[in-house]
């Protein structure tokens, strides 16, 4: 029987811990770059000021449209095959997949930099810019680099090796950071802030793939009596594969990337740069936070395709309970964080130029809240198991949303109704996501420990509230006692409340022994919660 997380079964207790260690090291690193990628906008933000700083956003707007362009799916595909591939010893398989996918995404993201760099002047046309050719001819020069890299990056996760992921990722924070900061101290142009964020892909993706050739791909090959060496039609079965399975999920990661260029270009209509701006300043601290989500998602990927069609309806049902359960014990603390102190962040590192970014970051943290109704479990599970065009419908259904609200938004409520278009949309996607996965998927979602933790969340804000109410004049200080006393009364609250239970508690103990840095930090938090739940339950 079922009830929280008693006794894994073998093949479920190794995909939990896999993912465990996966999206520590996910995490982790991308934590660490983000940190890193957020010094460097804050110190570009503040050199630059407001309008330039959102002319520089507006530029950078154009490769990464143009690079929406270039996947075809094939780095989710290289992920999911992989995967599954190395579950089942055929490391040589997942190697050829990892190469054909790594030399397709080359070629073609060449041609889309050279078409680029051709056709920048209309391209400067789509962000109502056309003085600004030059600019995006320099900025699209990151193409190329940006596919390999992110095809590089996949294939870690696939291959179960995020800890490579994590060290391309810093690097690519780390050389865009230095470089970033170097030219705009020597040249204070935007031309410098350009180089600087070419010059951090470079980088990231010959270090990416030096790392996976040299410390993967060749040692398995180098093994083999007879390597494989797949003729033409092979790579061209191979790119087939790969485009079938994710040719939905590129169709869903077109729309879900357009979106914010779209919004961008209808600020770009009816706001200043200033405005843009300070959109931008509150969207980094979202891109923090959405370390977290992202490194979820990215982790249960290759989680739910190891856990295919082959194992049963109740292993399957009882990962996904534990990974929404344990994605809202992550996300709710998080969000309910950046909500409360979004003027004191933004006040501490942009200053009293960005004064309205408080007021973004608010209302853009709210769509995290839908993580109980399986935001980001779902679509995993879906991609997982292959059921790619279910991802899609779910796209259509948020994209049609936000297309339609932004512009009718936006021009009564400014920037503010650019978010709350994101919102919308957010809610009724995973509203439909939610019914699907109930409906089709059968599976079954959590719904009173799922509570407990938001009543967790909202009973931490209390003291925090107080502070900020008495205290609001003194940003640092009431960012890290509020900071503090929400933490505290969270950790306390959650085996108070029986969100976990002894069984769960042990189960974490063992997987984050494995990994000695993320041990460090969880063994006495868990032991202190082990300490609460043990005097909770002696009273009764």
């Amino acid at each position: 029987m079922w009830r929280g997380v008693v006794f894994l079964p073998d093949d479920l207790s190794r995909v939990t811990e896999d993912s465990a260690r996966g999206g520590f090291f996910l995490f982790s690193g991308s934590a660490l770059a983000t940190v890193v990628l957020a010094i460097s906008a804050i110190l570009v933000g503040r050199l630059l000021g407001p309008d330039l700083y959102g002319q520089y956003n507006l530029v950078i707007t154009v490769p990464g449209l143009v690079l929406l362009f270039t996947d075809f799916g094939i780095t989710i595909g290289v992920t999911r095959f992989a995967a599954s591939l190395h579950n089942e010893g055929e490391d040589s398989r997942a190697h050829i997949i990892i190469r054909v996918g790594v030399w397709f995404g080359f070629l073609v993201g060449l041609v889309a930099t050279v078409l680029s760099v051709i056709f920048a002047g209309y391209l400067a046309l789509v962000i109502n810019r056309p003085d600004f050719a030059f600019y995006v001819q320099i900025a699209s020069l990151s193409i190329v680099f940006q596919v390999v890299y992110g095809i590089s990056n996949a294939a870690f996760v696939g291959l179960d090796r995020a800890e490579y992921s994590a060290v391309a990722t810093n690097v690519q924070a780390l050389a865009k950071t230095v470089l970033q900061v170097t030219f705009v101290l020597v040249s204070f142009t935007m031309a410098g802030v350009l180089v600087g964020y070419v010059g951090g892909f470079v980088v990231a993706s010959i270090m990416g793939v030096s790392i996976l050739y040299f410390r993967l791909l060749k040692p398995v090959r180098s093994r083999n009596d007879s390597p494989e060496n797949p003729n033409v039609e092979g790579r061209g079965q191979i790119l087939n594969l790969l485009v079938h399975y994710g040719m939905p999920l590129y169709a869903s990661t077109l729309l879900a990337g357009f979106l914010p260029f779209y919004q961008r270009i209808v600020l770009g209509v009816f706001t200043t740069n200033a405005s843009v701006g300070s959109y931008s300043a509150a969207a980094n601290f979202v891109v923090l936070l959405a370390v977290i989500p992202t490194s979820i998602t990215t982790a249960l990927l290759p989680a739910f395709s190891k856990l295919d069609s082959s194992s049963t309806h109740d292993i399957v049902n009882a990962f996904f309970k534990l990974a929404n359960k344990y994605t809202c014990l992550l996300m709710v603390p998080a969000t309910t964080l950046l909500l409360l102190f979004s003027n004191q962040v933004v006040a501490i590192v942009y200053g009293s130029a960005y004064s309205s970014a408080g007021l973004y970051l608010a209302v853009m943290v709210l769509v995290y809240f839908l993580v109980a109704a399986g935001n980001l479990s779902l679509p995993s599970l879906f991609n997982g198991f292959g059921k790619t065009r279910l991802t899609l419908k779910v796209t259509l259904v948020n994209t049609f949303v936000v297309v339609v609200l932004s512009p009718v938004l936006s021009p009564v409520y400014g920037v503010v109704g650019v978010i709350l278009a994101t919102f919308i949309g957010g809610l009724a996607s995973t509203s439909y996501a939610a019914y699907i996965g109930i409906h089709e998927l059968k599976v079954n979602f959590q719904v009173k420990p799922v509570v407990k933790i938001y009543l967790a969340g909202l009973l931490s804000s209390l003291l925090p509230l107080v502070v900020l109410l008495f205290m609001w004049a003194h940003q640092v200080e009431v960012l890290v006692v509020g900071t503090v006393l929400f933490v505290a009364f969270y950790v306390t609250l959650i085996p108070l409340l029986r969100i976990v239970d002894e069984n769960e508690l042990a189960a974490l103990r063992r997987m984050t022994a494995q990994i000695r840095v993320l041990n460090v930090i969880a063994k006495p938090v868990l032991k202190y919660m082990q300490k609460i739940l043990s005097l909770t339950s002696g009273s009764k």
